[in-house]
C-alpha cells in the first residue's frame, strides 16, 4: 500500500512516481526508466517482500526469496536512481521495526552496486545494521569504508569495498569470517538480504569474478548465520544482467535454501 511505501519514501515523492506513470512516464534520470505499469509493478514488489516477511514471521517458511522487480536499493527516501524507485528492502526493514515491532533488522547487500538508498535510510538507527559489500569505486560513488553512520547510528554501517577483479576467495573470506562475527556482536533478530547477482564473473555492467560456485558460497555463508541465530531471512532480488549468470545464481540460492 501507499502507507507502507510511506514508511520509507516522502508520500509526497510516491504520490509524484504514481503521477509521472499514470502520464505516461519517461526517463527519471539517465539511468531510470517508468512506463504507464511502472507504478503498480513497483508497489506489487514491495508488497512481495512485505507478505514474505509475513510468513517469516507467522512460521510458514524459514527462508524466502522474492524474485522482484524492479529493484530497490539504489531510491531514496525521494528520488529514483539507478533503475530503483520504492527501496523494497528499506521499507522492509521499516516495517519489520514499525510495524511489526522486531527490535534489530541485519541488512545483507552484496550487490556489486553499493545500495545508497538503503545506506541513508539508517545511517542514522542503532536497530538496523546495513552490511555491504561491491565493487568500488564504482556507480553510485558512495561506499567507502568511512561511511560507518553518524549519531546513534555510527558504527551500524559497514562497507567492504571491493577491487575489481575480486573474487570467490575474497569473498569466502568476507561472509565466511567477518560477517558471521558482525553478527554474532549485533544479535539481528531478523536478516533481509539485497540480493545482486551482478558480482557474477559474467555480468556486463560490473568488474568483479565470483564465480556461480562463489555465489552460492555467499548464500551459504549468510544462511548458515540466520541457521546459527535462529532468525529468519528473506532475499530480494537486486541487480543483474547477464541473464545465464543470472538464473544460475538465483538457481543456486534456492538450493541453498532448500538444504539449509
Amino acid at each position: 500500500t501507499v502507507e507502507e511505501v510511506s514508511l520509507n519514501h516522502d508520500p509526497t515523492y510516491v504520490q509524484e512516481i504514481r503521477d509521472f506513470c499514470v502520464s505516461g512516464g519517461g526517463f527519471l534520470d539517465p539511468d531510470t526508466y517508468a512506463t504507464e505499469e511502472s507504478y503498480e509493478v513497483a508497489l506489487r514488489a514491495v508488497g512481495g517482500v512485505l507478505e514474505g516477511i509475513d510468513r517469516l514471521l507467522r512460521g510458514e517458511v524459514e527462508a524466502v526469496f522474492c524474485a522482484v522487480r524492479p529493484p530497490g536499493h539504489h531510491a531514496e527516501r525521494s528520488k529514483a536512481m539507478g533503475f530503483c524507485l520504492f527501496n523494497n528492502v528499506a521499507i522492509g526493514a521499516h516495517y519489520l521495526r514499525k510495524v511489526k515491532g522486531v527490535g534489530k533488522v541485519l541488512i545483507v547487500d552484496f550487490d556489486a552496486h553499493h545500495g545508497n538508498g538503503t545506506q541513508r535510510s539508517f545511517y542514522q538507527d542503532d536497530g538496523v545494521f546495513f552490511f555491504s559489500t561491491h565493487q568500488y569505486p564504482f556507480y553510485p560513488g558512495t561506499g567507502g569504508p568511512q561511511e560507518r553512520g553518524v549519531g546513534k547510528g555510527e558504527g551500524f554501517t559497514l562497507n567492504v569495498p571491493m577491487p575489481a577483479g575480486a573474487g570467490d576467495e575474497d569473498y569466502g573470506r568476507v561472509y565466511g569470517e567477518l560477517l558471521p562475527k558482525l553478527a554474532d556482536d549485533f544479535s539481528p533478530e531478523f536478516i533481509l538480504v539485497s540480493a545482486g547477482y551482478d558480482l557474477h564473473a559474467d555480468d556486463p555492467l560490473t568488474y568483479l569474478n565470483v564465480s556461480t560456485e562463489g555465489v552460492r558460497g555467499v548464500v551459504r555463508n549468510i544462511l548458515r548465520i540466520a541457521q546459527h541465530r535462529g532468525v529468519p531471512v528473506l532475499f530480494s532480488l537486486e541487480g543483474g544482467y547477464n541473464l545465464k549468470a543470472l538464473g544460475e545464481s538465483v538457481s543456486v540460492t534456492v538450493e541453498e535454501m532448500l538444504a539449509s
